[in-house]
């Protein structure tokens, strides 16, 4: 087995897994997952400002 065949095998391999993952991101079980994920950066709106602008909340330790 020499070079080339190793890369032919190497390049079918990736291109399966290609495939495999665009099955699945555009699989229809997962429509719902993908549309919550989607929303998630416009959910934080009932985040108290304040809140975040104590270390207590970000997990800053007090360093003393």
């Amino acid at each position: 087995m020499d070079i080339n065949t190793l890369r032919g095998i190497a390049t079918l391999f990736v291109m399966l897994a290609f495939i495999g993952v665009c099955l699945w991101a555009y699989s229809g079980k997962r429509k719902k997952t993908f549309e919550q994920a989607a929303q998630l950066p416009f959910e934080d709106d009932h985040l108290d400002i304040a809140s975040l602008n104590n270390p207590e909340n970000r997990g800053e330790h007090n360093r003393e």
